[in-house]
């Protein structure tokens, strides 16, 4: 079946998803909804930034009581640091974007607050990082729940940490409500032997399941069928396949051959694909 051009403009500022649709030959429009399939890709794609944002802040700081920190150059945030009196752990950084919001490196507006807790080093195994968004939003979605990383590693060779999201929901401009939660398990594949250097570290995310629940009142599922990719220096995932389960929505997102951009596919379990970009 022909390939259908999709185009998701940043998770769009009116709605959810701007999706523009032509066929390869220049025959007319033709429509196609895929609302869903791009909220789930905005929601991972959401999660893994703010996972980038809390190693970003919580490796760049190691005051202990409490004080407010510069931000790291690659984000627009005042930090503060609060830790008990005469302990190291647990350790909390409020990420604080302001109530008009700030642009990022990446050029995203965000809003609101991330608490980010340590309850021992990230790369400690049995350590956890808890990140609560407080009014929170990127670009004018509206982000709520809670992402627990847990490290879990057993071999020291190759880091590893479990990803669980609570109660996580998106909303978008309209109000269209997406929840989700779910976990991932993640290995570290890069970067081990520069713990103080976070843009050489790459993430291969081996196995794991999230579910959505659409604004229209579809559940979705998507499992990890192959391995996915996520380069610290990469804003989204960049390799790898997710089964999509979903009444008509089943099929597969492809992150494509590894290099760093926003282009993905979805492949519904009739044949056809289209590629998308956020």
């Amino acid at each position: 079946m022909k390939k259908t051009a999709i185009l998701l403009t940043t998770i769009c500022a009116t709605a959810l998803l701007y999706i523009s649709c032509s066929s390869d030959n220049n025959e007319p429009t033709q429509t196609a909804d895929l609302t869903n399939i791009g909220a789930s890709v905005a929601i991972d794609a959401s999660n893994e930034m703010d996972l980038n944002t809390a190693l970003l802040v919580s490796n760049g700081t190691s005051t202990t009581g409490k004080t407010t920190e510069s931000a790291p150059v690659a984000v627009c945030a005042t930090i503060t640091v609060t830790t008990p009196t005469g302990e190291n752990y647990p350790k909390v950084f409020l990420a604080d974007f302001g109530t008009t919001g700030c642009k990022d490196d990446n050029n995203l507006t965000r809003k609101g607050k991330l608490r980010i807790t340590l309850s021992g080093p990230i790369t400690t195994t049995g350590s956890k990082m808890t990140i609560e968004r407080l009014d929170y939003s990127i670009n004018n979605l509206k982000l709520e729940g809670t992402i627990e990383y847990t490290n879990t590693t057993t071999d020291d060779t190759v880091p590893q940490w479990t990803r669980k999201v609570t109660n996580g929901k998106l909303t978008d401009s309209k109000g269209n409500v997406f929840t989700n939660s779910g976990n991932y398990t993640t290995k570290q594949t890069a970067g081990v032997d520069t713990p103080f250097v976070l843009t050489d570290n790459v993430y291969e995310i081996t196995s794991g399941t999230h579910t959505i629940g659409a604004a229209d009142g579809t559940d979705l599922t998507f499992t990890v069928q192959e391995t996915l990719v996520k380069k610290y220096s990469c804003l989204f995932v960049s390799k790898g396949k997710l089964k999509v389960q979903g009444g008509i929505f089943n099929g597969v997102i492809d992150y494509g051959n590894n290099d760093c951009d926003s282009v993905y596919t979805y492949t519904n379990e009739n044949g056809a694909s289209f590629t998308l970009s956020m």
